[in-house]
Order: C-alpha cells, then sequence, then structure tokens
C-alpha cells in the first residue's frame, strides 16, 4: 500500500478491517457447523439457519444501512455497528440452545449490515479513477481472504478449543478499527436524506418468510399450510418492496441505478457467481467432516490454496481491470472457476485430499482472484460519488441474497442428505451457476474506467 497517500492508506485499512470481521464470520462459521449440530442438535436444518439468520437480517438491513451511511456519515454508522457486531458476537458464544443462537446470529448479521457498505463507501467517495480500483482491489484481496481463511481459523479453534470460541476471533480486529476510526478526520455532514424504515421493514419480512419456506419445505412439505403461507406471504411482502421502491421519495433501492448497464449487468454477474461461491463453501466445509471424515482444521485447511492465491494474485486484478477494463477478467474469472467446480466430481469414497480437492481449490482460487476486484470496481465505478454508499449496500446485499437463497435450497440441491452423491449435485450446481456469471459478464458488461478518465481529462483539457 505504499502507492497510496497517508490518509488513504487509513481510510483502505480501516475499510479492510471493518468488512473482515463480517466476512470472517459469515465463513468462519462452515466448519464449525457440524460441531454445533453434535452439541445442540437439529441435524442439517438447524446447520442451514445458523448460516441463514445471519444472512437474512445482513441482506435485508444491508439496504437500509447504505441509505444510513449516506444520511449520518460513514463513520458514524460503522462505529455503531462494529460495537454492535461485538455485543452480538458474545450472545452467539454464551447460546445455551438452537433458538438462543439463531436469534443471536440474526443480531449478528444486523449489525454487519451498518459495516460492510460504509466500509467500502469510504473507498468509493475518498478515491476515483485508477487509485479507486487499485484500492478496491487490495480491499478485495483481505476481505475475501477473511472469506477463505475463516474456516481454517473455525476449524482449530473447533479442533482444539470450541466452537463457542469461534465467534470471539473477531473481537481484535473490532478494537483497533474502533481505535483508527479515532484518527480518521473527514468532513462529513448530514445529507438530509430520509431514510425508509418502512421499506427495509418490507424487505426483512419479505426475505425471512421466502427463507422460512425454502429451508422447513423439505420437512413439512409444499402442502403444509406452514410452508406456502409464509411462502405466498414473502414473495408479496417482497413484491411490495419493489413497488415502493419506484413510489417513494427516498427508496433504498433506486430502481434509476440499474439504468446504469454495468450496474444493472454487473449485479446480475454476482447473483450467480456470489450463490456459487456460498454453496461451495457450506458444501465443501460440512462434507469434508461429516462424509471425508477429515477434522475441523483440516476441513479448514482445504481452501487455504485459494486464501494465497487471492492474496498474491487480486489486487493486480484489480489493477489490471483499471487500464483493460474488468469485462474480459469477470468472464474468464467464473469460467475458470467452473472448472474448478466440476473437478470436485473426482472426489469419492475413497477419498484423497491432494488429488481429488487440492487441484479444484487451485484452480478455483484462480478463478476467484481474477473476478472480484474487477466486477467490485466495475459496479461501484459505474455510480456517481454521491450515490457510492447505496451503491454499494445494493452489491453486498445482492451478493448475500445470493448466498441466502442457495443455502436456504441446499437440501433440495443435495437431494436431503449431503452424502458423496449431494456433494457431486452440489458441484454441478456451482459450476451451472459460475458459467451463467461469465456469460452475463460478457455480455453485460461494457465500461472501461481508463478510456473513460483518459475522455474526461482530454474533455477539461485547454483549447
Amino acid at each position: 500500500m505504499s502507492s497510496f497517500a497517508p490518509l488513504q492508506r487509513l481510510v483502505i485499512t480501516i475499510a479492510i478491517l471493518a468488512s473482515f470481521v463480517t466476512f470472517l464470520d459469515g465463513t468462519v462459521v462452515n466448519v464449525a457447523l457440524p460441531a454445533i449440530s453434535r452439541e445442540l442438535g437439529g441435524g442439517i436444518t438447524t446447520q442451514q439457519w445458523v448460516v441463514d439468520a445471519y444472512l437474512i437480517t445482513l441482506s435485508a438491513l444491508i439496504l437500509l444501512a447504505g441509505s444510513l451511511s449516506d444520511a449520518y456519515g460513514r463513520v458514524l454508522v460503522m462505529r455503531i455497528g462494529l460495537i454492535a457486531f461485538g455485543v452480538a458476537s458474545v450472545a452467539v458464544a454464551v447460546a445455551p440452545d438452537p433458538l438462543v443462537l439463531i436469534i443471536a446470529r440474526a443480531g449478528q448479521g444486523a449489525a454487519g449490515a451498518l459495516l460492510v457498505p460504509s466500509s467500502l463507501a469510504l473507498i468509493t467517495a475518498t478515491m476515483r479513477a485508477d487509485v479507486q480500483s487499485r484500492a478496491i482491489g487490495v480491499w478485495t484481496a483481505f476481505t475475501t481472504a477473511a472469506q477463505l481463511v475463516g474456516p481454517l481459523l473455525g476449524g482449530l479453534f473447533v479442533d482444539f478449543l470450541s466452537w463457542r470460541l469461534v465467534f470471539l476471533i473477531n473481537v481484535l480486529p473490532i478494537a483497533v478499527t474502533l481505535f483508527l476510526l479515532s484518527r480518521l478526520k473527514l468532513d462529513e455532514r448530514r445529507s438530509g436524506v430520509r431514510v425508509d424504515w418502512w421499506s427495509g421493514a418490507l424487505c426483512a419480512l419479505g426475505l425471512g418468510s421466502v427463507v422460512f419456506a425454502l429451508i422447513e419445505q423439505p420437512t413439512r412439505g409444499w402442502a403444509s399450510p406452514v410452508i406456502w403461507g409464509p411462502g405466498i406471504a414473502g414473495i408479496l411482502l417482497f413484491a411490495l418492496f419493489l413497488w415502493r421502491q419506484d413510489h417513494s421519495a427516498s427508496p433504498l433501492l433506486p430502481m434509476s441505478l440499474f439504468r446504469v448497464r454495468d450496474f444493472a449487468w454487473g449485479n446480475l454477474a454476482t447473483l450467480f457467481v456470489y450463490a456459487a461461491l456460498s454453496l461451495n463453501g457450506f458444501v465443501v466445509g460440512v462434507y469434508l467432516q461429516q462424509g471425508a471424515g477429515l477434522t475441523a482444521t483440516a476441513a479448514g485447511l482445504a481452501s487455504l490454496p485459494m486464501t494465497i492465491l487471492m492474496i498474491l494474485v487480486s489486487s493486480r486484478a484489480g489493477a489490471w481491470a483499471g487500464r483493460l477494463g474488468p469485462r474480459i477478467f469477470m468472464t474468464v474469472g467464473p469460467l475458470v472457476m467452473a472448472v474448478g467446480a466440476v473437478m470436485l466430481l473426482l472426489v469419492s469414497e475413497h477419498f484423497d485430499y491432494w488429488w481429488q480437492v487440492l487441484p479444484a481449490m487451485i484452480v478455483m482460487g484462480l478463478g476467484l482472484s481474477l473476478t472480484v476486484a474487477p466486477l467490485t470496481a466495475a459496479i461501484l465505478g459505474a455510480i456517481d460519488e454521491a450515490h457510492s454508499g447505496i451503491a454499494s449496500a445494493v452489491n453486498n446485499a445482492v451478493a448475500r441474497v445470493a448466498g441466502l437463497l442457495v443455502v436456504a435450497m441446499l437440501s433440495t440441491i443435495v437431494g436431503g442428505t449431503l452424502d458423496l452423491a449431494g456433494f457431486h449435485s452440489a458441484a454441478w450446481v456451482t459450476a451451472s451457476l459460475l458459467v451463467l456469471g461469465g456469460v452475463v459478464s460478457w455480455i453485460g458488461i461494457r465500461r472501461n474506467p481508463a478510456e473513460e478518465a483518459q475522455a474526461a481529462d482530454a474533455a477539461d483539457a485547454p483549447r
């Protein structure tokens, strides 16, 4: 980060640490799921709820948080989110039963919703053009590494300490971030933007009801009013949310943003790519323990090659995309990841990590490294600075909703049981989603930041 100015380095560091805790906590749980299930009971349904309770509130409230960030300032919103996340993490760690655990996880997600859009918006609001692309590349490398190193840390805690301590890993980065925030001096005045609280409630209730139906359906069946009732209600509530966005004076989801080509198509690509990543992370983390018989630490180590590649390549990919445009990276990256997902079909009853899993992790890590920074830069760079908070929130909401829905549908995808056949089914679905992400990017993405910057310089040059 030596190429950045001191203020820019401080902003990037804060943005990385603030996002780190949410991304880490979203993935560290995957390898802890078997241990949670053994101690608290509930089987695959409890495992799904532990993941999705977090994602429901994170996904539903992240749009509201984006508006709060624009209205009251990124620093204030981030400080509140950090404190709330720390309190909720302690509640998760001491939960005595599945219900309390799930409620506390929902609290974590609500606090996390305050962190992600405000942290990335700090970058997009203080940096533009090539500097912004490089900064987003650095942010992406570290935050995505948090998602990938999470299973390793979780595995170590589960095997040698307790799954409960997994959720206290983020206490130190929260403390450090709060200290750094006290040193960040930005002129952030209240913008006077109205916050649409009703839309936030409609979004949360709509998503929550649909996810409840999807998770509980394999147990109760679609014919049960306990399933189709909330399912229909959730669809109607979310439809009402979308209708309100077109009629609200201060919408949480400005539909006008989707008239910007790269923003609209980039978010569609995000939906497919992050659904695939969430499905793969859940299935690999759980199957390697319950199916292949690995320890939690070994299961966490399985994704380490992806972490290493992200750290080495992602920031460079962001810089390349700043010069060459993101389209080629957003196309090739998901297709490479799809090849890696198909390679997981090599996993058999006679399990061998080195030949059946490691090659797939390397290929997927390379593809992921080429994809994430250009994807983020293309979407956020297409939107003006005044709407950077809500643009960041929308993109993060799309990514979390993708994971939320695919985990809710897990039982259907794997056929009810995460055995070898279910693992292979998940690999096929993962590959298909990634191919769709690459195709969508090729069709829709057009913007080249370097060309735009040159055009702007030419227009401003004295004649």
